[in-house]
C-alpha cells in the first residue's frame, strides 16, 4: 500500500479532464435527459448552478482516504448518496427520496456499536468472566464496530475495547457504508469457517464494490480515494456470512476453556438449507427491498447513468422492540437521526413482520360430547429460521377460546403486561405437539445451556442446546450438508407435524400444533382466537444479566423498564360462532370403534364403506404418540392394539379430506 499515491496519480489526471469536459457539455447534457413532473425548468436551472458550484470547489466533497486508512465515516458519502436537496439525484419514480443514507442511518445496522443491550450484554459477559475481558471485547466489536476494530488491526494495534470504540467514530459509525462495501470475495462463504464469526475478508485494495456493471469511477475516485469496482458477491448473501454466522468458544461455570464450541446463530446456514438458496433468493432480496425504477445514485453528476433494478438500504428485519427503545433514548444515547426515519424504518419492519414472516391458519377436525380437535398451522415464509439471529428471540403462539359473552372458556400462550410468559413452570416451555392445558404454551425459541446442563443466557457459557423449535425455512433437510450446525433440538425433531409434508418427507418448513380442549363447561357457542406473538427481548431473557451491575447494564435497565413491552402480532386466525350440536352427527356417522371399552386391548375402527385412510396414530391424553399406522388401498376395517396401560386414548384418523379423531377407553 505504499505506492498508493503512485497508482492514483494517473486516475486522478483522467479524472479532472473528464471533469472539465462535464463542465463544458453540461448544458447539452441536461438538454438530452428528459424531464419529470416533479422538475420545473426553474428547478433543473437551479441544480445546474449547483453541479457547477460543487465542480468548482471541490472541497465541499469529503476528504479522501489518506495513504494508510481504508475506511470512510458514512458522513463522507452523504454528499452524493444523501437527500438531494435539488431533487434531481436519489428519487423514485414518484419523487420520493430513496437515498441510500438516509434509510440507512435508523437501522441496526447504523445503530450497532451505539446499541445499548449490546453494550450491556458486553459488559455482562465480562462481569461473567473478568479474565476474558479484552478477547470478549475484541470479539464482539469484529461485527458491531468492524470499521474501528479492523483500522486498529491493520495499523498493528489489538484489541480493540469498548474504551477505544466510545472515543472513535470509525468504530461509533457501526456497520457502515464502507464497512460493508469493501469487503473483498476471499474466503467468504463455506470454505471451512475462515471468514465465519467476524472474520471479514477485507481486501485493503481501496475498492469500493457495488451491484452494478461500469461503474462511473472518476468522481468517487478524486473525492474518496475509492476505486468504485462491479462485484457480484455485493448481491449475494455469501458478503452477509461473517457477521450473520457466531460461533464462540465454550467456558466452564469457573471461566476455563473446555475446548467445545457453540452456534451462537447461524442465519446464513439456515439459509444455505433452504429453498430460497436453491432458488437464489438472497438476504438481499428480502431485507434491502427492492424496486425496478431507474435510480440516479449519486447527487451533483448528470453523466451518471440511472440503476435498476435499486435496492432500498432499510435492512429492516423484526427488530422492532430496540429501534423503538433507541429511538425514545436517542439523546441519552447521543444520537442524532431525525424521528421521521425512525418511523420508516419501524413502519416497513412492522410490516414485514405482520406481513412476509408467518402464515397462520386454525383448523377445526372434530368435536366430540366432551373435547373439541383443532389444529394450528403455521407456515415459515423466510429464508431462515424463524425467529433467526440473536438467541434472546422467540415466537409465542396464542390460543384462546371465549364465550358467547366473551367469557374465557381456555387460554394458551399468554403474555403478562411486561412481556414475560404467563402460567410458566420451570426455566422455559418445552416443544408440544399437543395442548390440552392452560400450562402449557407453544414458544418457538432457542434454549442454550451451560457444562451442567442448566438453562444459561451468558453465550459464552453455551456449550449444548436444551431446545430449538424454531420454525425452519421451507426446504430444510436434517441430511444437508450444515444440518449440524442448524440442527433441530428438544423435542422437535421427533415431532411428527414439525417440517414435515408426509411422514419421512421433509422440509414443509410448517409446523402443526394439535388443541384438544375439555368441553365439558362450554356453552352452546363459542369463537376460537389463534395469533403467533414475536419477541425481541423477553424479560425472561435479561434475569440472568440484571442480577450484575454496571454503568451499561444499569443504564440499559432504566431504558428497558421505561419501553413499551408489546409484543409484535404475526399473523392472527380466528373460527367464529362454533355450535357444538352441529358437528357430532358428521365424525360419528360413519366410522365406529368397537369394542369400545375393550378389556385386552383389542379393538377395530370400522368404516361405514370402503374408505382410504392415509394415516392412523394412536395417542395418550397428553397427545404423546404411541403407535402410527399406515395402512394401504382403501379398507374398510383395520385393528388397533392399545397398551397395556388402562386408560383413555386418542385414535387420530387422516382421510384424504379431513382429519377424524375418535377416543377409546381401555379398562
Amino acid at each position: 500500500m505504499k505506492n498508493f499515491g503512485k497508482y492514483l496519480l494517473i486516475p486522478l489526471l483522467i479524472t479532472g479532464i473528464a471533469l472539465g469536459m462535464t463542465l463544458v457539455l453540461t448544458k447539452e447534457i441536461f438538454r438530452a435527459v428528459p424531464k419529470t413532473k416533479f422538475h420545473s425548468d426553474k428547478e433543473r436551472k437551479l441544480l445546474e448552478k449547483k453541479i457547477l458550484l460543487l465542480k468548482q470547489n471541490p472541497s465541499i466533497h469529503s476528504t479522501p482516504l489518506s495513504q494508510d486508512e481504508y475506511f470512510l465515516n458514512s458522513e463522507n458519502c452523504k454528499a452524493c448518496h444523501g437527500f438531494d436537496s435539488a431533487n434531481y439525484a436519489n428519487l423514485d419514480y414518484s419523487g420520493t427520496s430513496i437515498n441510500l443514507f438516509d434509510d440507512w442511518e435508523s437501522s441496526m445496522m447504523a445503530l450497532s456499536a451505539k446499541d445499548p443491550l449490546w453494550r450491556a450484554k458486553v459488559s455482562h459477559e465480562i462481569l461473567v468472566n473478568p479474565s476474558h475481558a479484552a478477547t470478549l471485547q475484541d470479539k464482539c466489536t469484529s461485527c458491531h464496530a468492524p470499521m474501528g476494530r479492523y483500522t486498529n488491526y491493520f495499523h498493528g494495534q489489538s484489541p480493540y475495547l469498548i474504551d477505544s470504540l466510545i472515543i472513535d467514530t470509525l468504530g461509533l459509525d457501526g456497520v457502515s457504508c464502507t464497512s460493508c462495501h469493501t469487503i473483498g470475495t476471499s474466503g467468504i462463504g463455506l470454505s471451512l469457517g475462515s471468514s465465519f464469526s467476524g472474520q471479514i475478508p477485507y481486501d485493503t485494495l481501496r475498492k469500493i464494490y457495488g451491484p452494478y456493471s461500469n461503474p462511473i469511477i472518476g468522481p468517487m475516485q478524486l473525492y474518496t480515494g475509492y476505486t468504485p469496482t462491479f462485484s457480484a458477491h455485493m448481491s449475494e448473501s455469501r458478503a452477509c456470512s461473517p457477521c450473520h454466522t457466531l460461533i464462540t468458544e465454550t467456558a466452564d461455570l469457573n471461566g476455563t476453556a473446555t475446548g467445545n464450541t457453540f452456534v451462537e446463530q447461524a442465519t446464513y446456514h439456515e439459509w444455505l438449507n433452504s429453498a430460497f438458496s436453491a432458488d437464489n433468493v438472497t438476504c438481499q432480496n428480502c431485507h434491502m427491498p427492492q424496486i425496478i425504477d431507474s435510480i440516479r445514485i449519486a447527487n451533483g453528476y448528470l453523466n451518471i447513468p440511472p440503476r435498476s433494478p435499486f435496492n432500498k438500504h432499510k435492512f429492516h428485519g423484526a427488530n422492532t422492540f430496540m429501534l423503538k427503545l433507541i429511538k425514545e433514548n436517542k439523546a441519552k444515547l447521543n444520537i442524532n437521526v431525525p424521528d421521521k426515519n425512525f418511523d420508516s424504518t419501524l413502519a416497513i419492519t412492522k410490516r414485514n413482520i405482520r406481513y412476509n414472516s408467518v402464515d397462520l391458519k386454525i383448523f377445526q377436525d372434530s368435536i366430540s360430547s366432551d373435547t373439541a380437535f383443532y389444529r394450528v398451522r403455521l407456515i415459515n415464509k423466510v429464508g431462515h429460521k424463524f425467529p433467526s439471529g440473536y438467541p434472546s428471540r422467540r415466537a409465542v403462539l396464542q390460543f384462546v377460546i371465549l364465550g358467547s359473552n366473551n367469557d374465557t372458556l381456555f387460554k394458551s400462550g399468554i403474555l403478562n403486561p411486561d412481556g414475560s410468559l404467563a402460567n410458566l413452570s420451570g426455566s422455559f416451555q418445552p416443544h408440544h405437539q399437543t395442548i390440552n392445558s392452560t400450562m402449557q404454551t407453544q414458544v418457538y425459541e432457542m434454549i442454550m445451556a451451560d457444562v451442567n446442563g442448566n438453562r444459561t443466557t451468558v453465550l459464552e457459557r453455551a456449550d449444548t442446546m436444551l431446545k430449538d423449535n424454531r420454525l425452519p425455512p421451507e426446504g430444510f433437510m436434517s441430511n444437508h450438508l450444515v444440518y449440524d450446525t442448524v440442527k433441530i433440538y428438544g423435542g422437535a425433531e421427533t415431532d411428527p407435524d414439525f417440517n414435515l409434508y408426509a411422514p419421512g418427507i421433509e422440509g414443509s418448513g410448517r409446523d402443526y400444533v394439535h388443541f384438544h380442549i375439555p368441553i365439558s363447561s362450554f356453552t352452546s357457542t363459542f369463537n376460537v382466537y389463534a395469533r403467533l406473538f414475536y419477541q425481541t427481548l423477553p424479560p425472561e431473557w435479561l434475569q440472568e444479566m440484571f442480577a450484575y451491575n454496571s454503568a451499561a447494564i444499569d443504564s440499559f435497565k432504566l431504558m428497558f423498564q421505561g419501553a413499551n413491552k408489546l409484543p409484535e402480532l404475526v399473523d392472527a386466525d380466528s373460527l367464529l360462532n362454533i355450535v357444538l350440536a352441529q358437528f357430532h352427527p358428521e365424525f360419528i356417522s360413519n366410522i365406529t370403534v368397537a369394542p369400545d371399552p375393550t378389556t385386552d386391548g383389542n379393538t377395530r375402527i370400522l368404516f361405514e364403506k370402503e374408505t382410504e385412510i392415509s394415516l392412523i396414530r394412536v395417542l395418550d391424553l397428553n397427545g404423546k404418540e404411541i403407535q402410527l399406522i399406515r395402512p394401504t388401498g382403501k379398507i374398510k376395517s383395520i385393528p388397533v392394539s392399545l397398551p397395556e396401560e388402562k386408560g383413555t386414548y386418542i385414535l387420530d384418523i387422516y382421510t384424504d379430506s379431513k382429519r377424524i379423531t375418535k377416543k377409546i377407553i381401555r379398562q
